[in-house]
């Protein structure tokens, strides 16, 4: 099964106090006012917080997933991630997650042990 921008979708906004809001022209995944992903201009690839010290690694080990857009991308922790390469729902679970964990509350991750620490 190819993923699709229907499953960023519905899995970004199953997450705890997760929301939709249209930015630069582009669907936005917010937590608590942050926005922890965003689909890309085409809906083919997403942008999601990464610390800047372990993109290295990810894009140098799956350089078809994930990329970051020159200009951009370099001077800030986010991460681009090709949809359709991921390697099913499981995986994209567990990116957005991430993800989100980066953006939410204290509060908001205490109230949520079951999706973990940030990190």
């Amino acid at each position: 099964m190819t993923l699709t921008a229907d499953d960023v979708r519905s899995i970004a906004l199953s997450l705890p106090e997760a929301t939709e809001k249209q930015a630069w022209g582009q669907p936005t995944f917010r937590v608590a006012g942050k926005i922890f992903a965003a689909l890309g201009d085409d809906d083919t690839t997403m942008g999601v917080k990464c610390p800047i010290e372990e993109r290295v690694e990810l894009i140098s080990s799956e350089p078809h997933k994930f990329f970051v857009r020159e200009g951009h991308d370099d001077r800030y922790g986010w991460l681009r991630v090709r949809i359709a390469a991921l390697d099913g729902t499981a995986e994209l679970t567990a990116i957005l997650a991430d993800s989100w964990r980066q953006a939410a509350s204290r509060g908001l991750l205490a109230a949520h042990p079951e999706l973990g620490s940030p990190g």
